[in-house]
């Protein structure tokens, strides 16, 4: 069965001490959660990931980072490398984000490579992709999303998915308030488990957890979350509510 997660991208927000007022409020309310088959990840900025990994001990929460060099080493001033992040405790990071894509340039080549070497460090990749309002309104919005995935991830041999997470963000639904139906979340995660079953396998595909994050709520979250080929979501600005991101992962 694949597992359930809800996942809080920070994003560049919260410093040392607001980090650490959050996480014990987030494991304080949690305590007595079930969390069976369920997952909480959140995603502080670099410089709070080591306090956080220790904060976070002896509780189901997982710290992971939102970005990762694909290189091992080298003259890449300001960039993080897969080592740097493992020796602190991380397992899983976030990668091309529609953040990374538009303002920093991603590419699919580029995150494919991130890719790569995240699967190489026995790390677990959280793979965002997703489409653009235009895409969505020029109803290319299939088109994109299968280009994403293929250029991305489908190089890998089957064995690799185990360590994949797939998050659908369409990007006109983040940070703007607005939000893809749970009828549009559906259609798309079922599309896009279609695509990997005919890739794939139908058991491969029916394996992987595909969140959605477009601006999800403690008021949409359990409808969103109900449909069947939606596994959680990726939070951006609720992640920064501790009552709002426990309403949220309950409603998982």
């Amino acid at each position: 069965m694949r597992a359930k997660i809800v996942a809080g991208n920070w994003k560049m927000n919260n410093n040392k001490d607001e980090s650490k007022t959050l996480i014990n409020e987030l494991k304080n309310s949690l305590k007595d959660f079930s969390f069976n088959n369920t997952r909480v990840l959140v995603a502080p900025t670099f410089v709070n990931l080591s306090s956080l990994v220790k904060r976070a001990n002896k509780s189901k929460i997982e710290v992971v980072a939102q970005n990762m060099h694909q290189a091992k080493n080298g003259a890449f001033t300001g960039e993080i490398s897969a080592d740097m992040l493992k020796n602190i405790g991380i397992k899983s990071v976030i990668l091309g984000h529609s953040e990374r894509r538009s303002y920093f340039g991603e590419t699919d080549a580029i995150l494919s490579e991130k890719v790569n070497t995240t699967l190489k460090n026995n790390m677990e990749a959280i793979f965002c992709f997703g489409e653009l309002l235009e895409d969505r309104s020029s109803e290319n919005h299939f088109k994109v999303v299968e280009s994403q995935l293929k250029n991305g991830l489908f190089h890998l041999e089957a064995s690799a998915w185990k360590n994949i997470v797939l998050a659908y963000e369409p990007v006109w639904a983040i940070g703007t308030g607005e939000t893809a139906s749970p009828q549009q979340a559906q259609e798309m995660h079922a599309f896009i488990r279609a695509i990997i079953k005919e890739k794939y396998n139908e058991t491969l595909a029916n394996n992987v957890s595909i969140l959605y994050g477009g601006s999800v709520k403690p008021s949409n979250a359990e409808e969103i979350f109900s449909k069947p080929d939606v596994d959680g979501g990726l939070i951006g600005g609720a992640a920064l509510n501790a009552q709002d991101f426990i309403a949220i992962i309950k409603a998982i």
